[in-house]
């Protein structure tokens, strides 16, 4: 039996863990209709990728469909003319739209507090207008033990971007499936696989407290290699990976 390239165990060991994350957080179950927030970042293309295949497996059965928000006052360098044909070879209905915010309107708001309200607004109402009754995102790993960080020295309280949230005011649950998944994995994945990711030219790109706080769980990391393990068991016991 040939060996497995590098490309194809880091595909199972992403497929593996999206399983056991939606077996763990029941992130899925059978004649669920997904809408995935498709970005054009690696993480976006690497969850639809991941759900496109696992949809064409027997259990559980459910459809997917995608949506790129193009915002009209933050610049792309290429257009998503990737973004189709990446959706239409997965076997994906990708709906485009477009919006805008004005960051003028609510100066007690930040830019990208609005732009990504605005964003996931699109979603929402596509989501309820094609029947879908989740919506997908792709937060890593990374993202959620960055972020119980930042909820923590910034904030003062435990709290992450859980795994599965039911929303109250619609009939919709937000869903992260690679939210065991690690974003070096991603990131190598992306390389292997060729993904040609949107290039935003964002103004408000960087965000500092989360760079902070990833520079500052690498540091934690590289002495204590149990640090991630340790802090997503202490999310799990705290019953913040899922909010009902």
């Amino acid at each position: 039996m040939p060996r497995k390239s590098e490309e194809q165990l880091l595909e199972q060991r992403i497929m593996h863990r999206m399983v056991k994350a939606m077996a763990t957080y029941r992130l899925i179950s059978d004649g669920d209709k997904i809408l995935v927030g498709l970005s054009g970042g690696k993480d976006s293309l690497c969850l639809l990728e991941m759900l496109a295949i696992r949809s064409r497996i027997a259990h559980p059965v459910f459809m997917v469909e995608a949506l790129h928000v193009r915002m009209e006052n933050i610049h792309y360098e290429t257009d998503t003319s990737y973004l189709e044909k990446f959706a239409h070879s997965l076997g994906v209905p990708l709906h485009l739209h477009t919006t805008r915010f004005d960051s003028s309107t609510d100066t007690r708001k930040t830019p990208c507090f609005l732009c990504s309200w605005y964003r996931r607004k699109e979603l929402f109402n596509l989501a309820q207008e094609l029947g879908c009754n989740k919506i997908a995102l792709g937060h890593h790993q990374d993202d959620l033990l960055h972020t119980a960080l930042m909820s923590t020295f910034f904030q003062g309280s435990f709290a992450t971007m859980p795994a599965r949230l039911r929303l109250r005011k619609m009939p919709l649950s937000i869903i992260r499936p690679l939210c065991m998944v690690q974003e070096d994995d991603i990131r190598r994945l992306a390389a292997l696989r060729g993904y040609e990711p949107q290039r935003k030219q964002c103004p408000y790109e960087h965000d500092s407290s989360r760079d902070y706080a990833a520079k500052l769980f690498k540091e934690i990391e590289a002495h204590n290699q149990e640090a991630r393990p340790c802090l997503w068991r202490a999310l799990e016991d705290a019953g913040k990976l899922v909010e009902e």
